[in-house]
């Protein structure tokens, strides 16, 4: 590696990642490195299942979804490359009494926000997806403008308009520490020697808490295994699927042509950077999806992966300049919902950097939440 002392380092080679670096370069700064341990978006943004969804409790999460959508109608004219984002909706559903409440709160704040969101019977889940099972069921959520995407097409397709704007990127790049100097950012050590600069992102995703430990900073973040199965080709269920979410067992389904995607939060595993494939956790999914979806018995399991989510206590990211660093800035711990998030983020952080302020209400990702006890637990997760 060249030496050279760039204004701007990102950590981190997923959506946040690249994100970042090309809303700092369409604003014109463009003395920034992009340093990636692995290959782009491989780790968590690879490995996602690339969902959006505006149905949250939170309004910030629900104001950075509605951003990431409206960037998504103008990206093949910004980026050049066509996605296909398929808008077939999230349907949450229930069985219990208090999930269920907590559903009709939600909504209400939802709309307040103006996501189209429906309320659903029993009777009309079973009239609209024949195929689930909804005997036990208070009833579901659907949001219609929800969705997926591929999410390595998009962060790559970020990355490549990115490296066109002059930001260079350095994958099996992996930074072993950072220097501080009377408490401001010096520089970052590096598996390819040290690089000097005043300003970090630690878009790091699940590996966000060990980055900062490098920095000194005890962030509350930590790595948990999700785990996600695909089935052969599959035409027993009507398409579109949509994201389908039992909230209550945090199983989910969605399309994934040419046969069904499944997987489900194993809410006993502790953290870890495990990412390989549990049969017998395989086996746990399977029973969650025949009690929900029963003609999945006629299915047969293709393949499946394992990923990270990196969670904070409250399910929200921490966003900003760190209190006590100068030049030190997270974008991370958003616990399942980076992906959708991150071109959203990348311009908020942008701002951030450039201006020293942003328009957009930071406040409930701020760290020193975790310090004050002041946070606001995100209800809706997957």
């Amino acid at each position: 590696m060249s030496r050279f002392d760039p204004k701007i380092i990102i950590i981190g080679g997923g959506i946040m990642g690249v994100s970042t670096a090309y809303f700092l370069a369409k604003r014109g700064q463009r003395d920034v490195f992009l340093l990636e341990r692995d290959l782009l978006a491989q780790a968590s943004t690879g490995l996602c299942v690339g969902g959006i969804r505006q149905q949250f409790s939170h309004p910030a999460n629900i104001l950075l979804s509605q951003e990431t959508i409206r960037q998504f109608r103008y990206f093949e004219k910004e980026f050049h490359t066509k996605i296909d984002f398929h808008q077939t909706g999230y349907l949450f559903l229930t069985k219990e009494h208090s999930t269920w409440e907590t559903f009709g709160e939600c909504v209400k704040i939802q709309r307040r926000y103006g996501v189209p969101v429906e309320v659903l019977s029993p009777e009309e889940v079973k009239h609209r997806w024949p195929y689930l099972e909804v005997e036990n069921l208070k009833g579901g959520i659907f949001g219609p403008e929800d969705g997926y995407v591929d999410p390595y097409d998009v962060t790559m397709a970020i990355a490549n308009k990115t490296r066109k704007m002059g930001i260079s990127i350095s994958e099996r790049t992996e930074v072993t520490d950072i220097r501080l100097e009377n408490g401001r950012i010096k520089g970052v050590e590096t598996s390819q020697g040290f690089i000097s600069s005043k300003i970090i992102v630690n878009a790091a995703g699940a590996w966000g808490g060990e980055i900062a430990r490098m920095a000194g900073i005890d962030l509350p973040v930590q790595p948990y295994r999700r785990q996600v199965f695909i089935t052969k080709a599959f035409d027993a269920i009507p398409r579109p699927v949509p994201m389908i979410i039992d909230q209550d067992t945090q199983f989910y389904i969605r399309g994934y042509a040419p046969g069904i995607l499944m997987g489900m939060t194993d809410l006993d595993e502790p953290p870890s950077f495990h990412t390989h494939v549990d049969r017998g956790f395989m086996e746990r999914v399977t029973a969650a999806a025949l009690e929900r979806v029963p003609v999945l018995e006629q299915a047969e399991i293709l393949r499946g992966w394992g990923g990270l989510y990196a969670m904070t206590p409250d399910e929200n990211p921490i966003i900003g300049e760190i209190t006590g660093i100068i030049g030190f800035f997270c974008a991370t711990g958003f616990s399942g919902h980076g992906f959708q998030h991150g071109p959203a983020v990348g311009r908020i952080l942008s701002e951030l950097i450039l201006d020293g302020t942003t328009s957009f209400n930071l406040s409930p990702f701020s760290y020193d939440r975790f310090k004050k006890c002041k946070k606001t637990t995100e209800l809706i997760t997957v």
